[in-house]
């Protein structure tokens, strides 16, 4: 009788343990969700890429064309190439609210996308402060996008071309300028116009918003912005404060 008891109540508490969570539940779960609550709409679910390491990242979307991770950023690619089919962005900003959320993973995938359309791609290194495309790419010596932007490289002696991506990848350095004005002066929209006649597409992989203003800063300057939240992570507040930042 005891052990029954013990059963039945037990079964009661996690139950209701379970109920309070679901009411206290403050993220987003679902597609349709997150485009009531924004008002935005939504590009594509790309679903965890089982790749161990992020150096192994673009190895698995190239070795596995087939796979729900191939095939999300695959429809990705689509959703933003016709999101204004008159005038298709050409300069494409990623970030997200927090960090963690997988924006630098989801601009690798879409430049490598796009470059499997036989169009010239330039991935940006936009985040200056934490530089992560060090542990993407095996690109050592070679100058950056603030040696460009100084005058101290061209984009021909910067650029490197990553054969894992098909297209060039222009990485960040440190800098002892505030990235914010760095990306405000008028260099990085001459860079731009630049870029603009040199390649079909211009990746730029920028920090979060909600953490530093650098992407508030280089979204002024481009075509389009796909804005990526984690499921069930970001939470409401903080995807609503950033997008109106």
């Amino acid at each position: 009788l005891i052990l029954a008891m013990s059963f039945v109540l037990g079964g009661l508490l996690g139950a209701a343990l379970v109920l309070l969570r679901e009411l206290r539940q403050s993220t987003f779960r679902a597609a349709d969700e997150l485009e009531t609550r924004t008002g935005m709409t939504v590009l594509g679910q790309i679903p965890r890429i089982p790749a161990g390491r992020r150096a192994k990242v673009l190895k698995y979307l190239a070795d596995k064309p087939t796979s729900a991770a191939a095939e999300a950023v695959r429809n990705l690619r689509t959703s933003v190439l016709l999101a204004n089919p008159d005038n298709p962005p050409q300069v494409i900003m990623s970030t997200s609210s927090v960090p963690g959320e997988g924006k630098t993973t989801q601009s690798l995938g879409l430049a490598q996308n796009l470059a499997g359309l036989d169009k010239k791609v330039l991935l940006v290194e936009g985040d200056i402060r934490k530089l992560v495309f060090a542990q993407y790419f095996n690109i050592k010596g070679k100058k950056g996008l603030i040696s460009v932007l100084n005058g101290q490289a061209s984009i021909e002696e910067a650029a490197v071309f990553e054969p894992s991506l098909n297209a060039d990848v222009l990485i960040g350095e440190k800098s002892r300028t505030n990235a914010a004005d760095l990306f405000s002066g008028d260099e990085f929209t001459d860079f731009l116009d630049e870029m603009r006649s040199t390649y079909d597409y211009i990746i730029i992989d920028t920090p979060p918003v909600l953490a530093v203003p650098d992407a508030r800063v280089i979204g002024r300057v481009v075509d389009a912005v796909i804005y990526t939240v984690k499921w069930d992570s970001t939470t409401q507040r903080q995807v609503t404060e950033g997008l109106k930042s």
